[in-house]
C-alpha cells in the first residue's frame, strides 16, 4: 500500500510538471501574442499642441508623467488647458509663450551701469556673477550662439542655425554703453529672482561642460537662457520664448534640450521684459509650470505683485509662488519643484539670534541673502551716545525681498521697527521694501534683526513670506 502511494504520488509530481510546462508554453505564446506598446515618437509623430497631443497619448499618460516628472492630473490638466503647452515627437514637455503685448509691457528705462563702449562680448557687462563657484551655472547669453542638434532643430527647422548678439543701434561690431545697460540690468534682475539659490547667474560664457550635464556622476551643469533677436524660429510661432520643462538636471541628452530662448522680436528689448521672460523660461528648465487661473493661463498679479511663472511685466514686485492667489490653478510649491530639478536653497549666511549675530562696522554696508522663509538675520553693533540711522535695503533692481528692519538693545528686547507699506512706483521701481530707524542711542551694544515679510491679502491686494526672499544691505551710520 505504501508502495502504491509513493508510486501515486511520482505520478502526480510528474503530472504536475507536465502541467506546469504546458501552462509556461502557453504562457509565452500569450507573451508572444503581445505587441510591444507602440514608441510615443511613432504616436505623435511631430510636436504637437497640448490638447491635440493629450488626444493621441492619453492612455499612455502615466508613462508621460514619470518621463516629465509631473503628477499625471497635473500633466493633464496642463495639456488640456494651458494652449501654449507643447510635447514634443518623443513626449517631452514644453512651452511657447505668447508676446508681451502693449498692455503687458513696460518701456521703463534701464539705469545706467557702463562707462564705456567695448567691442565684443567683453568688458564690465560680460563678466557679471551672482555667486561664482557655484557647480550650478545659468548663463544670460546675449553675445549669440550657434544651435545644431538639439530639440529646436526639428520639426522643419534648419539642422543649425547660428544666432546673431542681442543689438539695438544697428551696429553688431560695437557693444554700446545703452547695450551693456541692458545686459547689466537684465543679469541684476534675474540673479535676484535666483538669489536664494545655489547658482551662479553670469553674463560671462562658461565653458560647455558648467552647463552640459553628462551624466548622473557629473555634479556641475546648468542652462544657456539665449536672448535671440532673430527670427528663424520666432516668426513661425509667434512667441515671446520657448523652454523645456524639468531638463535642468537631466543625466542623458541634456544638450538636445537646450538652450531655452527669448525672443526680442516677441517681448521687446528692454531690461525689464526681457528679464522677466528669462526667469520665466529657466524656470521651466527647474521644472516649474505656469501660474494662471481656472480662465487664463498666466496671472498678471494684483497690486504691485505677480507670480515670476505668471506674467510680470507690469508689476514692480515678481516672486516665486505656491499659488496663494485666489483662483490659481496650480499649487505647485516653486522651491520644493526647483531644488528637485537640481537647484539647492543657499546655506544661511548670517546667524538667527543676538549670540549668533554677526558683526557690524559703522558705516559699511554688509551683504546678505535671505534664502528661506524660515530665516531672520541678526546683526550686532557698538555705539557712543548719539543718533543713529540704521538701514536696510533689498537688491536694487527686481527686488523680491520685503523687509521688516527691528532695532534690539543690549536685553534684545524690540525698542523700534520698520516695515513701511509696499507698492510701486512704476512697473520697474519698487517701493516700501526697505526698513530704515533714527534714533537717538544711548552708548552700548544694540542688535538689528531682519525678516522677511509679506503685505496685504495674497488672495487679492498682496503677497505672503513665501516668495519675499533675496539680497539685501544693511549698514548702520552716525546721523
Amino acid at each position: 500500500m505504501h508502495s502504491r502511494f509513493r508510486r501515486t504520488g511520482a505520478l502526480v509530481g510528474a503530472g504536475a510538471v507536465v502541467f506546469g510546462a504546458l501552462a509556461v508554453v502557453a504562457g509565452n505564446q500569450a507573451d508572444a501574442r503581445q505587441p510591444e506598446p507602440t514608441p510615443i515618437d511613432q504616436i505623435l509623430g511631430q510636436e504637437l499642441q497640448g490638447k491635440a497631443a493629450l488626444g493621441k497619448v492619453q492612455s499612455r499618460l502615466a508613462e508621460l508623467a514619470e518621463r516629465n516628472g509631473i503628477p499625471a492630473p497635473q500633466l493633464e490638466r496642463i495639456l488640456a488647458t494651458d494652449k501654449t503647452s507643447w510635447l514634443d515627437k518623443d513626449g517631452t514637455l514644453f512651452y511657447r509663450e505668447p508676446v508681451a503685448g502693449a498692455t503687458s509691457s513696460t518701456s521703463e528705462a534701464s539705469p545706467s551701469f557702463a562707462t564705456a563702449a567695448v567691442t565684443g562680448a567683453t568688458g564690465p557687462a560680460f563678466e557679471l556673477h551672482s555667486k561664482k563657484g557655484s557647480n550650478r551655472t545659468i548663463y544670460l547669453d546675449f553675445d549669440g550662439h550657434t544651435i545644431t542638434g538639439t530639440g529646436w532643430n526639428t520639426d522643419g527647422k534648419p539642422e543649425t542655425v547660428k544666432v546673431p548678439a542681442y543689438d539695438t543701434d544697428g551696429n553688431k561690431s560695437n557693444w554700446s554703453t545703452a547695450e551693456q545697460d541692458v545686459v547689466h540690468d537684465v543679469w541684476a534682475r534675474v540673479a535676484e529672482d535666483y538669489a536664494p539659490f545655489d547658482v551662479d547667474v553670469t553674463t560671462q560664457a562658461p565653458p560647455e561642460s558648467a552647463i552640459t550635464r553628462t551624466d548622473a556622476a557629473d555634479q556641475q551643469y546648468g542652462t544657456r537662457v539665449l536672448i535671440d533677436p532673430s527670427s528663424w524660429y520666432q516668426s513661425s510661432c509667434g512667441c515671446g520664448g520657448i523652454a523645456y520643462v524639468g531638463v535642468y538636471d537631466r543625466t542623458s541628452q541634456h544638450s538636445y534640450y537646450q538652450p531655452a530662448m527669448v525672443f526680442t522680436k516677441g517681448v521687446g528689448t528692454g531690461a525689464k521684459n526681457l528679464a522677466e521672460a528669462a526667469s520665466h523660461e529657466a524656470g521651466h528648465n527647474v521644472g516649474l509650470s505656469h501660474d494662471g487661473t481656472s480662465s487664463v493661463n498666466y496671472y498678471k498679479g494684483h497690486g504691485a505683485w505677480a507670480p515670476i511663472m505668471g506674467v510680470g511685466y507690469n508689476k514692480a514686485i515678481t516672486q516665486w509662488s505656491k499659488g496663494e492667489y485666489a483662483d490659481a490653478n496650480n499649487k505647485q510649491d516653486d522651491f520644493a519643484v526647483v531644488a528637485e530639478n537640481g537647484l539647492a536653497l543657499r546655506a544661511d549666511d548670517h546667524g538667527d539670534t543676538t549670540a549668533t549675530a554677526t558683526a557690524l562696522t559703522l558705516g559699511s554696508w554688509k551683504k546678505g541673502i535671505y534664502a528661506s522663509d524660515a530665516d531672520k538675520d541678526v546683526f550686532r553693533f557698538d555705539v557712543s551716545a548719539g543718533k543713529y540711522t540704521m538701514h536696510a535695503m533689498p537688491a536694487p533692481d527686481g527686488a523680491n525681498l520685503d523687509i521688516r528692519l527691528q532695532l534690539l538693545n543690549s536685553a534684545g528686547t524690540v525698542i523700534a521697527t520698520s516695515n513701511p507699506a509696499s507698492g510701486q512706483n512704476d512697473a520697474s521701481t519698487p517701493t516700501g521694501v526697505s526698513g530704515r530707524i533714527d534714533k537717538e542711542l544711548a552708548k552700548g551694544r544694540y542688535y538689528l534683526r531682519i525678516e522677511n515679510v509679506g503685505y496685504g491679502d495674497p488672495l487679492d491686494t498682496g503677497y505672503s513670506t513665501y516668495g519675499s526672499r533675496g539680497a539685501y544691505t544693511v549698514r548702520v551710520k552716525a546721523s
